[in-house]
């Protein structure tokens, strides 16, 4: 009897825009300070995308290069690239058909995935079922998002909250009982008041008026949005353990997303793990948005082993969010 195939993340690459945005910058723009930031959020610093040549394509290009060169391919070996973002570069083509181009990935296809901050984690999904299904053989996953272009730096509620930054994997079968091995995904439409931007769809394309009205930069009702994710991802990483038989001995990291350390925190203690055993790079990027979950796999690639079992979870925008069971499939870094 045949193996079961799986989609196994095979590499790791990730890219961050060499500029930093720091508590004490945030200072001098808005009403706020540095403890305040970091008691609340666990914020200090983040990255920002400031050449204004560049956009959020460039960044994804960058990690899933690096993440090619890892696995020792070449961009023409990629069958398709899924781009997850809600800051591309423009509403179309969509930002996967721009990397395809500057990535010079002649034989991929692809498209985006608008799921806010749970977008790397849907996308890991799609491409897994495109790998299980036989269809394709490698896989280009990549978060990435440049959250400074639709952040109002006046509105001191969001902007101490968002940096820039891609990251990517790369999907291949294997049937060694590694890889993506079980998800559960959410959406709630009912939430869309409290974490949105108005502007630049076909509701409310770009005016003279919206432009005054400041409709084309995000806005949030904090507290909603910190009810919500806290109960959200916190239930649905309690989900994926259950129905996997996982107890917190079994799991070697929470791969959560980097939205607030309180959020991080109540995830963890709803799974029974302790913060050795957490992924957290909030207080170095922010939150990246689609980009944070790559950007921990990132981080701490070279302390992961074959076999460890990581539990991803995300909560964004839409409402959106779900949690992920990947038994990692290689040792240390590449």
């Amino acid at each position: 009897m045949a193996s079961r195939i799986t989609a196994a993340v095979t590499a790791v690459g990730t890219y961050l825009p060499p500029d930093r945005l720091t508590n004490a910058d945030l200072e001098k723009l808005v009403d706020t300070n540095d403890e305040w930031i970091r008691t609340r959020t666990g914020i200090e610093e983040r990255r920002i995308l400031k050449d204004p040549a560049k956009a959020t394509s460039d960044m994804a290009t960058e990690a899933a290069r690096a993440c090619l060169d890892k696995a020792g391919i070449g961009p023409e070996d990629v069958d398709c690239i899924l781009v997850a973002t809600v800051t591309p570069d423009m509403l179309f083509p969509a930002t996967a058909c721009l990397v395809q181009h500057k990535l010079g990935a002649s034989n991929a296809w692809g498209y985006d995935i608008s799921a806010a901050c749970s977008g790397f984690l849907y996308a890991l999904t799609t491409g897994a079922k495109l790998i299980e299904s036989g269809m394709h053989k490698r896989v280009l996953v990549i978060g990435a998002d440049t959250m400074s272009r639709i952040i109002d730096y006046t509105d001191r509620t969001i902007c101490v909250l968002f940096g820039d930054g891609a990251g990517a994997v790369l999907l291949e079968p294997t049937t060694d009982g590694t890889g993506l091995l079980d998800t559960v995904q959410y959406v709630d439409g009912s939430g869309v008041a409290a974490l949105r931007q108005l502007g630049g769809g076909s509701l409310h394309p770009a005016t003279h008026e919206t432009v005054d009205a400041r409709l084309h930069y995000a806005r949030q009702d904090g507290k909603t949005v910190f009810k919500r994710a806290v109960v959200g991802m916190a239930d649905a990483a309690a989900e994926i353990m259950e129905r996997n038989d996982l107890g917190p001995d079994d799991v070697r990291y929470l791969v959560p997303h980097q939205a607030n350390l309180r959020i991080i925190d109540a995830t963890a203690r709803r799974m029974g793990v302790g913060e050795d055993k957490v992924m957290v790079n909030i207080a170095k990027y922010g939150n990246t948005t689609a980009a944070t979950l790559p950007l921990c796999l990132g981080d701490w690639e070279a302390d992961l082993r074959k076999g460890d079992n990581l539990v991803l979870a995300a909560f964004g925008g839409g409402f959106t969010w779900g949690a992920s069971w990947l038994k990692w499939s290689y040792d240390g870094a590449r």
